[in-house]
C-alpha cells in the first residue's frame, strides 16, 4: 500500500496519541518471542514508534532497540518515556530515507507499516535483516460496538453527513477485520523472499465514555485533516448520540500479527 500523505498528521497530536492509542496484548509479544529469541545480544529496529505503545515489552528483553519515526514530537516523547533504558534510541525521519548500519535480528512495525510503499518497505526490511532475522508486522483494527446497533446506525448517519461529505467519498459502514485479510497480508512477505510465514489474530474490547471516544477519534489522521469548524461539530454530534445511548461505547479490537524470516 502506498503512503497517502496523511502520516504527518499524527505528530500534530503526539501527546493525545501517546495517551489514548492502545498498546498490544501480552500474548502477541509471547508469540513473537516464541518465533524468535530476543535478548541483550539482539539488535532491533522499530518502524513508526508513535507514542511507544509497542516498545516496552521489546525493550525489556535487553535488546539494543533503535526506533525510527517520521514525527520529531513522537521521538522526543519516547526518548523521555524510555530514558531509563540505555539500550534505547530514537531517530526522526522516514524509514525509507534513513541509513541503517549493520544487520538486525528483529525489525517490527506496529500499526505503521501501511504508510510505507510495499515494495520499498519489504525490500529494505529484508536487506537490513541478518540471515535468520525476523520481520514482525502487527496492527490494531477497531470495530464499533456490536451490542448497540441503534448507536452504530446513528454514528453511520453522522459520518455520512460530515466525514464522507468532507472527504467526498461514498458512505460505507465499517466492517470487522477478517482472518482472510490477515492471511492475505501475511503472504505479502513471500513476494520479497521471506520464508516461514505465520500469522495470528488476537481480540480484546475497550470501553470509552462519549468524551473519551471523541478524544480518540481526534488521533486519527483522516479525522485530524477535517476543517476545524466541521470537525468540532462532527465530534459534538457523535458525543451527543453516545450520551443518548447510555454514555459509553465499546470498541471490539482485532489485532493481527504477521511473522516472516529471512
Amino acid at each position: 500500500m502506498k503512503n497517502n500523505g496523511l502520516n504527518w498528521t499524527f505528530d500534530t497530536v503526539a501527546d493525545s496519541y501517546e495517551k489514548l492509542r492502545p498498546g498490544y496484548v501480552d500474548e502477541l509479544y509471547q508469540t513473537i518471542f516464541e518465533y524468535k529469541t530476543i535478548n541483550n545480544l539482539s539488535r532491533v529496529v522499530e518502524i513508526g514508534i508513535g507514542g511507544g505503545q509497542a516498545t516496552l515489552p521489546i525493550l525489556k528483553t535487553g535488546c539494543n532497540l533503535l526506533a525510527v519515526d517520521y514525527g520529531e514530537n513522537f521521538c522526543k516523547i519516547c526518548r523521555e518515556k524510555y530514558k531509563e533504558f540505555p539500550n534505547f534510541s530514537a531517530i526522526s525521519g522516514k524509514f525509507e530515507d534513513v541509513d541503517f548500519n549493520g544487520e538486525y535480528d528483529l525489525i517490527y512495525s506496529a500499526s505503521a507499516f501501511h504508510w510505507i510503499d510495499e515494495e520499498i518497505g519489504y525490500k529494505k526490511v529484508y536487506d537490513m535483516l541478518k540471515n535468520g532475522g525476523v520481520f514482525a508486522r502487527f496492527a490494531n483494527h477497531p470495530y464499533r460496538d456490536k451490542d448497540k446497533p441503534a448507536l452504530s446506525e446513528k454514528i453511520d448517519q453522522i459520518y455520512a453527513e460530515y466525514y464522507y461529505k468532507y472527504h467526498n467519498k461514498e458512505p460505507k459502514s465499517p466492517a470487522e477485520y477478517t482472518e482472510q485479510q490477515a492471511h492475505d497480508r501475511a503472504l505479502i512477505a513471500e513476494k520479497y523472499g521471506f520464508t516461514d510465514i505465520q500469522y495470528k489474530l488476537f481480540y480484546r474490547t475497550r470501553t470509552f465514555t462519549a468524551k473519551e471516544y471523541i478524544m480518540l477519534l481526534g488521533t486519527y489522521s483522516d479525522h485530524i485533516v477535517i476543517e476545524e469548524t466541521i470537525r468540532t461539530e462532527f465530534f459534538s454530534k457523535i458525543e451527543e448520540v453516545i450520551n443518548k445511548h447510555g454514555g459509553e461505547i465499546t470498541i471490539y479490537d482485532t489485532i493481527d500479527l504477521q511473522l516472516a524470516s529471512k
